[in-house]
């Protein structure tokens, strides 16, 4: 048994720093978090200085009980989680579970796995820093205060099933992405010609070569005519020409809200995504620690990085250079991202090395020398107007860092014109044309976030820490209030005038327009829950709020506030707003009229549904029922048009029939959707419904038909499979059973359904005490005693005449009748057949055509008369 027990965060890690300290250190990881707060109730004691009430997660039960295990066999044992707040807060969790005591347990800490690292972090140990601890604790504490007494307000305000949830920082991200749609939509197009004039010009070698020269813009079509009028005929001459000397100079190295969004622009990669690899580049000992907000390089690093930028390109390519942060928070993380060794210029695992390189060559582009440019400017004359035209050119006259590097720009960054080489020019000369042309060009709206601008608009804003951006968008995407997808462009015309031979000529061409790639759109619901909380909840909604929370627990983590003083200063008066909004606040509607049912009379209303956005004639109060439409995806509530809405009545109705059941098209809960009769066909995500037609909708049938048909028999039973939202499975006597990974799913043998099936019963076995699969009725041990499944509802159990509960023993002999009776008393009507209305005929149904009809008959010879 080693004498020392070290816990690290993650087991790829210590399998790392075990094999650096050798023998007398055992290496174990805690796999992150082993405490979090109470999930029952809030979990804070608000009476109590907002006291957290902590408890062990199930999950890790197993990994604690080792720990103490071995911190018991252990003469020392030594902390060794991630060097952020975060990490901190993990090593006082395991000194509270494993008994150590804070003032005296070595804390030990890193930013790279390498053997000087770990061993200068042994020699020079220090004790756990509280102030650290509490900063993490203060932030855990007051976002789950926020979330605690927001999402019930949602719920109580908004007739949406109750996964709703409010945050701190995940509301004020959506409003950012809501506002900006916002201005997208309300964004007005403006055109204007831009004036190019292309001349041609000996080069050095005297051969001619064309370069463009630009005017100024006009507003106005008849503007840009009459200015090529006044050009036709007319001599060009070079009037001054100005040559500058220019250069470039390299980005600073990686902070983690900066890797994020280079790896996006560059890889594609997604927030998450970036994480997970840089946490395991990080781990095996390839990078430094990867959440930081500090572009600082250390004195051994810069050694290191001269060295390689010398010995690869010379001593000319070198520039040593000393970056400071911007951001005055940045104080815990030492370093920037950079590679732990430099002659390492790129790793084996496939997966890593892609983003393993583009933090190489940013670490060494920071150390490298400016690229110098040349660049030339020349004025060009017109003899029969006032007007002067420019021509511009670059050219490169040393590399410098962009031998390695060079960032990338977001798509609301003007790009850095990429200019061609001049033709020599001399002042004074002529120049013929060959021809200028006025080019419509349109305003274009901001566009909308990546999550990689979104990241760097949060940061800018003072919202959130590296440690929290990636868990913010990976919450709102999930939560539904935002969806990241791309977004088809549109065709639209724009006029060119061109100039000739002296001759003006008009020409239309087309371009595409509004199309992006993996984009932030707020849904409808995102908006609405913004449009309320912002009503409601003016300061946690508030960018400035919310950056001055931020600020305090930088206050808290250096030891400058109380923690327990900052939560009490937001809860009080938080508080009263949530009471006041639950008390007087209107119900979250999200309504929109769109006009008048011709048919009905009745309002069109576009509004939030239980299961999201969708289109709604007549109200719940009419004596008929309302209808109701889906709104597809890449529709809102906000904009979509009286016309789009009737045309989905006629996409979602029903619109023929095969064997004797009618068939229609709609949008669910879990998507798209032909239902046939009583039985639900999935239609593919994405599918334009007005593409389903009587033949589609068939095929799918038949499909589905086809997917369902029986592959076996157990108990005489049927047995059937499929592939739901948890992966493939089996189906037998109305029980679901998960397929595992180990058998082949395309081709199972009875013995592994047999083996399936029993494994499943077993476990079931004392789940049901009697079930009725065909009525869809079970009665079920539960933690209170026997109770009633019906369908998807939990129903209570009558009581025996002696007030006393059923015995699991009583519950087994009762009969099916004896159990109905007791739903039809919890539930009155729930066995009554629903009575099929006789509504008038929907003018917008989907009407098939005849030829659809004759095939749909032909395919069902039994159909019903």
């Amino acid at each position: 048994m080693a004498k020392n027990l070290l816990i690290v965060e993650s087991p790829a890690k210590a399998k790392t720093i075990e094999k650096i300290l050798g023998k007398d250190f055992q290496v174990k990881s805690c796999f992150g978090h082993i405490r979090d707060l109470e999930k029952a109730g809030m979990g804070i004691d608000l009476e109590n200085n907002y006291e957290p009430r902590y408890i062990i997660s199930d999950d890790k039960e197993k990994v604690v009980r080792e720990l103490k295990t071995l911190a018991n066999k252990s003469e020392e044992v030594w902390l060794a989680t991630d060097e952020d707040r975060e990490g901190e807060a993990i090593s006082w969790h395991l000194c509270e579970v494993l008994g150590l005591d804070p003032a005296v347990t070595k804390r030990i800490v890193f930013h790279e796995i390498t053997k000087p690292a770990i061993q200068k972090a042994v020699e020079q140990p220090r004790k756990l820093n509280m102030n650290l601890v509490n900063a993490q604790q203060a932030r855990r504490v007051l976002d789950r205060i926020v979330g605690f007494e927001l999402s019930p307000v949602l719920w109580r305000k908004m007739s949406m099933r109750n996964n709703l949830s409010a945050g701190r920082v995940q509301s004020v991200a959506v409003r950012l992405i809501a506002e900006r749609e916002r201005e997208i939509n309300a964004f007005l197009t403006q055109s204007s010609f831009r004036i190019d004039a292309f001349f041609t010009a000996p080069d050095k070698d005297k051969k001619p070569i064309t370069f463009k020269a630009e005017g100024r813009k006009f507003e106005q079509a008849k503007d840009a005519e009459a200015f090529l009028n006044e050009c036709a005929g007319a001599d060009y001459t070079v009037k001054d020409i100005q040559v500058k000397p220019g250069k470039r100079t390299p980005a600073p190295p990686f902070t983690t809200s900066t890797l994020q969004q280079e790896a996006a622009r560059k890889l594609g990669y997604g927030v998450a995504r970036t994480m997970q690899i840089a946490q395991r580049l990080y781990e095996n000992g390839h990078i430094t620690y990867m959440r930081t907000d500090s572009v600082n390089l250390s004195d051994t690093a810069l050694g290191d990085i001269t060295n390689t930028v010398k010995g690869l390109y010379g001593e000319r390519y070198h520039q040593f250079r000393k970056y400071k942060n911007k951001n005055q928070s940045a104080q815990e993380a030492h370093e920037a991202i950079r590679p732990t060794y430099m002659n390492n210029t790129t790793v084996e695992e496939p997966e890593w090395r892609r983003l393993y390189e583009l933090i190489w060559k940013r670490t060494m582009a920071s150390q490298m020398a400016d690229a110098e440019l040349e660049k030339t400017v020349a004025k060009i004359d017109i003899s029969t107007n006032r007007e002067e035209l420019t021509a511009s050119g670059e050219v490169l006259k040393f590399d410098g860092f962009l031998k390695v590097y060079r960032e990338d720009k977001d798509d609301d960054e003007e790009e850095e014109t990429q200019e061609g080489m001049l033709p020599p020019l001399v002042k004074g000369q002529d120049l013929p044309l060959r021809e200028m042309k006025a080019t419509e060009k349109f305003s274009r709206p901001l566009p909308r976030y990546t999550e990689a601008s979104l990241v760097k608009k949060l940061e800018e804003l003072g919202i959130g820490r590296p440690s929290t951006y990636a868990p913010t968008i990976s919450t709102i995407l999930k939560r539904g209030y935002v969806e990241k997808r791309d977004k088809e462009g549109v065709l639209r015309e724009y006029r060119v005038l061109v100039l000739k031979n002296d001759k003006i000529s008009k020409e239309m061409h087309q371009e595409t327009t509004g199309a992006e790639k993996s984009k932030l759109f707020p849904s409808d619901l995102g908006l609405v829950v913004t449009d309320f909380l912002k009503q409601y909840f003016e300061d946690i909604m508030d960018y400035g709020f919310t950056a001055r929370i931020e600020g305090e627990f930088d206050e808290v983590a250096e030891g400058k506030l109380k923690w327990n003083k900052m939560i009490d200063d937001f809860y009080n008066p938080f508080k009263e707003d949530v009471d006041k909004t639950i008390e007087t606040a209107e119900r979250i509607k999200g309504e929109r009229e769109l006009g008048i049912d011709p048919e009905s009379g009745k309002p069109v209303v576009a509004r939030m549904g239980r299961y999201g956005p969708m289109v709604q004639i007549g109200s719940a109060d009419d004596e008929e029922k309302p209808r109701f439409a889906k709104i597809q995806t890449g529709q809102s509530i906000e904009t979509i048009t009286y016309e789009e809405a009737m045309e989905l009545f006629k996409i979602q109705g029903t619109f023929g029939e095969f064997e004797g059941k009618d068939i229609s098209v709609g949008v669910g809960r879990f998507g798209p959707y032909v239902k046939w009769g009583d039985e639900f066909i999935s239609i593919p995500r994405g599918t334009d419904l007005a593409t389903v037609d009587l033949n589609k909708a068939i095929q799918l049938i038949e499909e589905k038909k086809v997917a369902d048909a029986p592959i076996a028999t157990y108990d005489g039973k049927p047995v059937t499979k499929g592939t739901g939202r948890f992966g493939p499975f089996i189906k037998w006597d109305g029980m679901f059973i998960n397929v595992p990974r180990r058998y082949d799913f395309t081709n199972l043998s009875q013995g592994d359904i047999n083996e399936l099936i029993d494994a499943k019963v077993k476990k079931e076995e004392n789940r049901y005490i009697q079930r009725w699969a065909d009525d869809k009725i079970a009665i079920e041990n539960g933690r209170w005693g026997p109770f009633i499944r019906f369908g998807k509802k939990m129903i209570k159990m009558a009581r025996k005449a002696d007030d006393s509960k059923y015995t699991p023993e009583e519950a087994s002999l009762l009969t099916l009748e004896e159990v109905r009776k007791m739903i039809e008393a919890e539930v009155p009507g729930a066995f009554n057949a629903p009575a099929k209305k006789t509504a008038a005929k929907k003018s917008g149904a989907k009407k098939a055509a005849p030829k659809k009809k004759t095939a749909a008959k032909k395919a069902a010879p039994k159909k019903k008369k």
